[in-house]
């Protein structure tokens, strides 16, 4: 199961180098992952991702985050808002992902993601290249979420001068068997940071 994409390029093969993933992490001291964080438009996501960001660094833990505005002012600048664009853009945040894990860095990709599918064809990318995935829900009520409107985005979709705004006029398809489930709208962030780095412990991809 995998994203439908018009492959243009010919005759390319992947190409193994002589490192291996394990050496990679012999070095580092734990595992590649990836963390996909997904919820609505001011469910934390972003503040979530930092905050495991910073824990993980004090513990000498490698990690990178990958956030939706920051990858659309680079790589996915070309991409607009439709249904094709959004599968497009989180395509690429997967491959991405992917990439980062392989090497051996914990990845927080942080990004509404709002159809299972999607998020689906992302899991399938990693478990095809033998790479740990947690799907991380970070759940919260659209009213908490439209209450905080850090960005003013509920408001100005309420009053039409956005389309097809997750939420209110296009659908969150929520998870139905996320690795890890955060209440961001009932937990403290630091309990939702424990939440996380518990996880990641249990599964072996970072010392306990």
């Amino acid at each position: 199961m995998g994203f439908t994409v018009e492959k243009k390029a010919t005759n390319v093969h992947w190409h193994e180098g002589e490192i291996k993933r394990t050496d990679r992490a012999a070095i580092l001291g734990h595992k590649g992952a990836t963390l996909w964080f997904t919820g609505l438009s001011g469910s934390g996501k972003s503040t979530v991702a930092v905050a495991v960001e910073k824990a993980l660094a004090a513990r000498g833990v490698l990690s990178y985050r990958l956030d939706g505005d920051n990858v659309r002012l680079g790589i996915n600048a070309n991409l607009g808002f439709s249904a094709e664009d959004r599968h497009e853009n989180i395509r690429r945040v997967g491959e991405i992902s992917k990439l980062f894990a392989d090497a051996g860095t914990i990845v927080l990709s942080s990004f509404i993601s709002p159809y299972i599918g999607d998020r689906e064809k992302v899991r399938a990318i990693h478990e095809q290249g033998d790479l740990d995935f947690f799907e991380v829900f970070v759940d919260c009520s659209l009213e908490s979420a439209e209450a905080r409107d850090p960005k003013g985005l509920y408001k100005k979709a309420r009053a039409g001068e956005i389309k097809g705004f997750t939420g209110i006029d296009d659908p969150y398809e929520a998870p139905g068997k996320a690795e890890i489930h955060l209440r961001s709208d009932q937990q403290s962030l630091e309990e939702e940071v424990e939440i996380v780095l518990k996880a990641l412990e249990k599964a072996g991809i970072i010392p306990g």
